[in-house]
């Protein structure tokens, strides 16, 4: 079955880095977009940023533009998101998930998305 898996999460200085894990099974990686999302405390849960499929064509919202970097290894079934320049505002769940139909630009949009991982927890304090 569908499976995403979200993993590096954890505990990190303002100014500080992470990079999240998202492995994705039970189905081909290359045809889907997958976005990143996170949801903080009393929070709805917003995009932050996803990656088309065929062309790779990435979307990164305002709030972590020039700071965050999405990423993708078709062969290995990962997708990566690489989150420098941490700020305590980034503190949130985050959760990686797939649009369902094959071979489409990617969006951000929450209610797009089909499957999702279980969150990984990103903490940025001083």
């Amino acid at each position: 079955q569908v499976q995403l898996v979200e993993s590096g999460g954890g505990l990190v200085q303002p100014g500080g880095s992470l990079r999240l894990s998202c492995a994705a099974s039970g189905f081909t990686l290359d045809y889907y977009a997958i976005g990143w999302f996170r949801q903080a405390p009393g929070k709805e849960r917003e995009g932050v940023s996803c990656i088309s499929s065929s062309d790779g064509d990435t979307y990164y919202a305002d709030s972590v533009k020039g700071r965050f970097t999405i990423s993708r290894d078709n062969a290995k079934k990962m997708v990566y998101l690489q989150m420098n320049s941490l700020k305590p505002e980034d503190t949130a769940v985050y959760y990686c998930a797939r649009d369902p139909t094959p071979w489409r630009a990617c969006r951000v949009v929450v209610g797009l998305y089909d499957y999702w991982g279980q969150g990984t927890q990103v903490t940025v304090s001083s």
